[in-house]
Parts: structure tokens; sequence; C-alpha cells
């Protein structure tokens, strides 16, 4: 049996395996279609969970042909800062709070505190 010298060869980008003895899963392809009529085939493991949509090379969603329709998720709505800080803070707390950082602005400023 020859041996095999690691001089010279890049360790990280070769494997020294071989695919003798090597079985390979049973394969299907299955085929998405997006709305721009794109058809992407995609090999899939027999066992393998096949997802109902698929992202095209167009960019838009593409859905399994002859598959089951995806689930229509909510949307989450997108919070603020403002809706943050409402869950915190009641408008009159951040009145109050604004008046005592004008005042804080004012004093430093050298200005008189306005009266209330």
């Amino acid at each position: 049996m020859a041996e095999r010298s690691l001089r010279g060869t890049n360790l990280s980008a070769l494997s020294m395996e071989t695919d003798e003895n090597v079985v390979l899963s049973e394969r299907r392809i299955t085929r998405y279609v997006c709305e721009n009529k794109h058809i992407s085939e995609l090999p899939f493991s027999v066992e393998a969970d096949v997802p109902p949509v698929w992202e095209c090379r167009c960019g838009l969603e593409a859905k399994l042909v002859d598959g089951p329709e995806p689930e229509n998720k909510p949307a989450k709505v997108a919070r603020t800062h403002w809706d943050m800080l409402l869950e915190r803070r009641s408008i009159p707390e951040l009145e109050d709070l604004l008046e005592e950082r004008l005042d804080l602005l004012r004093a430093a400023r050298g200005e008189k505190p306005k009266k209330k």
C-alpha cells in the first residue's frame, strides 16, 4: 500500500477521504415555480421534509409544484421607539420629564427657569 505524504498539501481545503464505500441517500427532484414563471429544480433526499416555498433566483417566493399551499403567518407589526416608550411611561410623565430636562438645559445656559 502506498503511503500518502502530507507535504505540500493544503489541509484546510482538501480532504484525504475518498468516495469509496460511500452510499448516497436516495434523491428526488422537486420543482418550484415563482410568479415570474422561473422553474427551480432541487434535489432533496427522499427522507427530507420538503419546504413548501423556496426563494427563487429573482428574489421572489417560489411555490412547490403539486405541493401543499404554504401557511400564511401573520406579519409582526414593527414597534417604534415611541411605542416602546409609551409602554414604560404615560404622556403626563413624559411631559414632566421633558420639563425637568429643559430646566436643566436652561440652567446650564444661564437662563432663568420658566415659571409654571
